[in-house]
């Protein structure tokens, strides 16, 4: 026989699946897709820290947490007739091969870029009742992160965002941010909601660009 070619995953599962069980883990028992959510969330913050850190133990103990929550959500749609862990991984090859086809089929993809571009046109495949460039970005995204993304998305449909003088390194940036933020504290502004403010003025702007284009 065969071994199996990943048994500590298959160990993991079992282990889900035992305090889950009748006569296992109340809590874990209890638990719905609603109330893990603030324990996804708050491991994959704790994952960004420890790939930050560059910690090696580290790396590994919050990917396991993070996979575990893949597992536990699984288990989770097993139970409820849904879908199964089995169907996740399926969907995710089925997923990564149709977007790959430079590697998984005839398409060519040279550089980054070429990836990138051909990457946005399988989406468009996959997702054809998608009619803006924002659809299917999540609006929770922390706002940093979601100025980034839109940015990437305003230059897609021709929005300009005037862009000012940046630092030279990313330690300047972050003091530079980080400035900024103390001086809007010191005058009772919120640099959050500030910021999420501008980025629905700058949402608005690109569905307008799109509806006139």
């Amino acid at each position: 026989m065969t071994d199996a070619p990943h048994p500590k995953l298959d160990e993991l599962i079992a282990v889900l699946e035992r305090l889950r069980a009748p006569g296992g883990c109340a809590w874990d028992r209890e638990q719905t897709h609603g109330s893990l959510v603030q324990y996804l969330v708050e491991e994959t913050y704790e994952l960004i820290d420890a790939i930050e850190s560059g910690g090696r133990d580290e790396m590994v103990e919050e990917l396991g947490d993070v996979l575990y929550q893949v597992v536990f959500h699984s288990d989770i749609a097993a139970e409820a007739g849904q879908f199964t862990l089995e169907d996740v991984a399926e969907h995710m090859t089925r997923k990564m091969i149709g977007r790959h086809p430079h590697v998984f089929g005839e398409g060519t993809a040279e550089t980054a870029d070429d990836v990138r571009a051909l990457w946005d046109e399988v989406k468009k495949t996959e997702k054809p009742s998608r009619t803006s460039v924002l659809d299917g970005i999540p609006q929770a995204m922390p706002a940093l992160a979601l100025a980034d993304k839109l940015l990437g998305r305003a230059e897609k449909v021709g929005v300009v965002v005037e862009a000012g003088d940046a630092p030279a390194s990313e330690d300047e940036l972050g003091d530079a941010l980080l400035g900024m933020v103390a001086s809007a504290k010191a005058r009772g502004l919120d640099s959050e909601r500030a910021l999420r403010t501008a980025l629905r003025r700058l949402q608005d702007d690109i569905r307008a660009s799109e509806s006139i284009g």
